[in-house]
């Protein structure tokens, strides 16, 4: 039902927002010596850099033009991410990360956004997110990340998951897994740009 409900607002906002853009900035976050979370030899850095990898190849076979704000395993500024995306008028940006927490019960996926274009976008990639990982749905939420505050396109920031949860820890490092969640951006994707 929570699935359907995400659906319909991912429709309307999407009617009155979405663009018909045909170039995605994909910024795999961290890099070089800002691992980012980690837990053992399980590095968010390079998670992330997989999963971008992923996206754009099922994004270039939809026929999308992609922009990719690191190729390899080496340190980029916010400031730097922002202004790669900038570069781009008719254009969304997504940015990828792995999530962390102390307490290791904590799991799912959830999707961040900071303006009325980002929410749309949001919410349409999260819930074809879940539907395609049935991972817990952590929801779309408002938040004030550097790289998607400063964006001046639809801009949102994913967490894939929780290197520090057990469980999905050992999700993550299945290719397999990875897989399903650059579908499901993939999916996310198509949706806001047909729901106008």
């Amino acid at each position: 039902m929570k699935l359907l409900a995400l659906a319909f607002f991912c429709a309307l906002a999407g009617f009155a927002q979405a663009a018909n853009f045909r170039t995605v900035v994909i910024d795999a976050g961290h890099g070089g010596h800002d691992n980012g979370g980690q837990w053992g030899r399980v590095y968010e850095k390079h998670l992330a850099l997989d999963t971008a990898y992923r996206l754009e190849a099922k994004l270039k076979s939809l026929g999308y033009q992609t922009v990719m704000t690191r190729r390899s395993d080496y340190f980029i500024s916010l400031p730097q991410r922002v202004s790669t995306a900038n570069r781009y008028r008719n254009a969304i940006f997504v940015s990828l990360h792995y999530n962390y927490t102390w307490k290791r019960d904590v799991s799912g996926l959830e999707t961040f956004y900071s303006s009325e274009s980002g929410r749309a976008l949001a919410q349409c990639v999260q819930s074809s997110l879940i539907r395609r990982t049935r991972a817990v749905d952590r929801h779309a939420k408002y938040a004030r990340f550097y790289v998607i505050r400063h964006a001046q396109i639809p801009a949102i920031l994913v967490e894939g998951g929780f290197v520090s949860n057990f469980n999905e820890r050992d999700r993550l490092k299945s290719g397999y897994f990875r897989e399903a969640i650059a579908q499901g951006l993939a999916d996310g994707i198509q949706r806001y740009r047909r729901s106008y």
